[in-house]
């Protein structure tokens, strides 16, 4: 999609409210016409070239009422443009977060949190600039329109002089459009990179306070925002030069109009009342010399802004980024509402997400989940998982183990829709799962992630996530997880604070924590990531007893190398390269695969070594 087809389709996202809101500032622009009529009136009247009726008591009276009238249409002006802009962003920031919900989980972000973090923010708020001057400069041009038909009956000549600044500034902008767009995305990028660097760093306190590393941290920050500062300066500094040039080419022109205008003013062809409607109309007319630069500024400023969207959209399609969708502003229960009106508007898109949480619908009891044929390759490694036959029958508990890089975890993700399978089916019951990343959430499956992603909140909220849970299901769930030993330890019990990313917990409380997270939602499915990698033998052993306590009748699939969960594995998937190497119980595989026999031994070395 191109920069200019984004623009369009942004301005018919409403385009009603953008009409009106064109409409309102159009209103606004024109207004000062009748005060520069009046003012020509007030001077012909006291020159006697022609009378006024009622005086110049009139005039004023006149003046002032013209004067409120804009008052109350820059009041209107404001609550259009207002209620234009705020819906354009939410819908472009609503539709950007949708996008990045909807993509495997595992893959949802090109780029750092603090990189997504400007995009939503400096980019979406670029865009939305564009279409503001948009509204203004277009406005302009009724009233340059106008004014250039009364100024044209006064004097042609000096009412095209009016328009040469407007040359001007079009070229010096068409000029600059390289440099615009050069020094426009290294600020951007450059303050992705100090957001980006103030996320890594609060989520990484604990190993930077490990290494001693916090002067080159700082250090390392301090040239970032160094790189940042002389980025922003050099964008900031064009923008300014353009804008000198537009103001600077308009006073230029106005010099000029002026001079000529005193000549023609001697031999009498040029009145005062003349003359101060020209001086009057003239500021409002080289506004829109200026407001055209700034216009073709913002715009590629804002071609800029929306190649970055588009690299966040990692190759989707840019239209669903001006997608219309219902995004909570106006009346409620609207949404058949804003079907019909799409329609009648003759929309391309009538169809409107109302944005609602669809919860999933609860799935028929597992009886087999299989997957066939799975395959997925990193593209950065082409490393990954290739042609995985896996089935795991309902109630079962199943363990995926290998060496590391064996393709462990990336085979969670691929069955999980974490990461999108370049090929394979997966089966629920025998029949096809379309979308696995919609489909394996509560209460189908539930998932614990190999590092636990915990939020700078209580206790209670990481492990609740705004589900609903009776005090009596949140304490099976900690007890399942071998949490309330901990929790009774800490002052504020559930309350207490975990900090960014946990790093208030040990890991292997904020593996426990992850645990009850999981266990606190009903699933028919268990999935566990090297749940235990941070648990020692005692309370690897207790987790589990107490899993199949509180979830005997849960399928499980489990990611693990310790002893305690091979054990009581009814089957053992050993993973080699990308491939199944082997599949059976612990005794087969003890007897059969030399691979599997070094994993036992070298977790009961590892025990020995513990103890």
């Amino acid at each position: 999609m191109k920069t200019s087809v984004f623009f369009w389709r942004m301005l018919a996202y409403r385009p009603g409210l953008y009409v009106l809101n064109l409409l309102a500032w159009t209103l606004i622009h024109m207004a000062p016409l009748v005060p520069g009529l009046l003012t020509k009136a007030f001077f012909d009247h006291l020159e006697g070239t022609h009378t006024f009726p009622h005086g110049a008591v009139a005039i004023a009276a006149l003046l002032v009422a013209a004067a409120l009238g804009r008052i109350a249409l820059i009041y209107c002006g404001f609550l259009t443009d207002v209620a234009f802009r705020f819906r354009l962003s939410s819908l472009l920031r609503r539709n950007l977060l949708a996008h990045v919900l909807r993509a495997p989980g595992a893959r949802a972000l090109p780029g750092s949190p603090g990189e997504a973090i400007s995009n939503f923010r400096d980019d979406v708020e670029q865009a939305e600039e564009a279409t503001s001057w948009s509204v203004d400069t277009l406005g302009l041009v009724g009233f340059v329109v106008a004014a250039s038909w009364i100024l044209l009956a006064i004097d042609a000549q000096l009412t095209v002089l009016v328009f040469v600044p407007l040359i001007l500034v079009v070229t010096a902008a068409q000029i600059a459009t390289a440099r615009i767009r050069k020094y426009r995305a290294a600020s951007r990028e450059a303050t992705a990179q100090v957001t980006g660097a103030i996320s890594e760093m609060f989520g990484s306190v604990l190993a930077i306070q490990v290494a001693g590393a916090e002067q080159r941290v700082v250090g390392r920050f301090a040239k970032l925002g160094e790189s940042r500062r002389q980025s922003m300066i050099k964008d900031k500094l064009l923008t300014e030069t353009l804008s000198s040039v537009f103001n600077n080419s308009v006073n230029l022109g106005t010099g000029i109009i002026l001079l000529l205008a005193g000549i023609k003013m001697r031999d009498g062809s040029f009145t005062i009342g003349d003359f101060s409607l020209f001086v009057y109309y003239l500021t409002f007319v080289t506004q829109l010399i200026s407001n055209v630069g700034n216009f073709m500024t913002y715009y590629k400023q804002m071609a800029v802004s929306f190649g970055r969207l588009k690299d966040m959209l990692r190759g989707a399609s840019p239209a669903l980024l001006v997608q219309k969708a219902y995004i909570g502003l106006g009346k409620k229960g609207t949404r058949k509402t804003a079907v019909a009106e799409e329609e009648r508007s003759g929309g391309r898109e009538p169809e409107i997400d109302d944005g609602s949480l669809k919860l999933p619908v609860r799935a028929a009891p597992l009886r087999e989940l299989a997957a066939t044929g799975l395959t997925y390759r990193y593209p950065e490694t082409g490393r990954g998982i290739d042609n995985i036959d896996l089935t795991l029958p309902g109630g079962s508990f199943t363990v995926v183990t290998g060496m590391v890089g064996s393709g462990k975890t990336t085979l969670l993700r691929a069955l999980l829709g974490l990461l999108p399978a370049k090929r394979g089916t997966i089966r629920w019951n025998g029949e096809p799962v379309a979308a696995p990343a919609d489909f394996f959430v509560p209460p189908q499956s539930a998932y614990t992630a190999q590092i636990p992603r915990l939020y700078s909140a209580s206790l209670r909220d990481n492990i609740l996530l705004g589900a609903a849970a009776s005090p009596a299901e949140l304490a099976r769930a900690i007890h399942a997880a071998v949490l309330e030993e901990d929790i009774a330890g800490l002052r504020e019990g559930l309350e207490t604070m975990v900090g960014p990313r946990g790093v208030k917990l040990s890991g292997g409380q904020a593996q426990r924590t992850a645990a009850a997270r999981m266990l606190a939602r009903d699933a028919q499915l268990y999935v566990f990531d090297d749940l235990s990698s941070a648990l020692d033998v005692e309370t690897e052993r207790r987790l589990w007893e107490r899993l199949f306590a509180a979830k005997g009748g849960a399928t499980c699939l489990v990611v693990s190398h310790r002893k305690a969960a091979l054990a009581r594995a009814d089957r053992i998937v050993l993973l080699q390269d990308g491939r199944i190497e082997a599949q059976g119980t612990a005794a087969e595989l003890l007897a059969t695969s030399a691979s599997f026999r070094r994993l036992w031994h070298g977790e009961e070395q590892e025990a020995e070594r513990a103890l």
